[in-house]
């Protein structure tokens, strides 16, 4: 008989910590039911998450509530919640020299176009936002699927990686 593991810890990474990290840290709390627990964090966080996508969460049935855009540096600290997983969800995250992330998690990059960044109406900005969020649900999803109770480092590092289509 196995023992429960306790929920895995995952971060995601964005440069302002507004929109897809936020989308990230809300879509795998809904969607991992108490086996992971994610955290969103911002390389220069702009200090406020964009109101489309709490928006997004809401619609997709997550929720919406205590997301705040915060410094990944809150994470680098010994009292910080050790994560299992980091993963970096803007080209410009992962290009930066990220601090030491206690516990050694595995990481990778999975980046996505930043929807606050598409420009036209509301409607548009709303589609973008969704396309976002369901690019991010698949490959979480894919990460879901894994046996990552049973695999080993490198075999999650390997797996993390093709999910990220690198």
């Amino acid at each position: 008989m196995t023992t429960p593991h306790a929920p895995f810890n995952i971060l995601f990474l964005c440069t302002g910590n507004s929109a897809r990290s936020i989308l990230a840290e809300g879509l795998m709390n809904h969607l991992g039911a108490g086996r992971f627990r994610a955290y969103s964090a911002g390389s220069q966080p702009m200090g406020r998450v964009n109101p489309l996508a709490l928006e997004t969460l809401a619609a997709l049935g997550c929720a919406t509530e205590g997301y705040a855009s915060k410094s990944w540096d809150v994470f680098a600290t010994p009292d910080a919640p050790k994560m299992d997983y980091v993963i970096t969800v803007c080209d410009s995250a992962a290009g930066e020299a990220c601090p030491y992330w206690p516990g050694a998690p595995v990481t990778a990059h999975w980046g996505f176009p930043d929807p606050s960044h598409v420009e036209g109406d509301e409607d548009d900005k709303r589609a973008a936002f969704l396309r976002t969020a369901q690019a991010i649900t698949q490959r979480l999803r894919l990460l879901l699927a894994l046996p990552v109770e049973s695999l080993d480092r490198l075999s999650l590092q390997h797996h993390l990686h093709q999910i990220g289509g690198q």
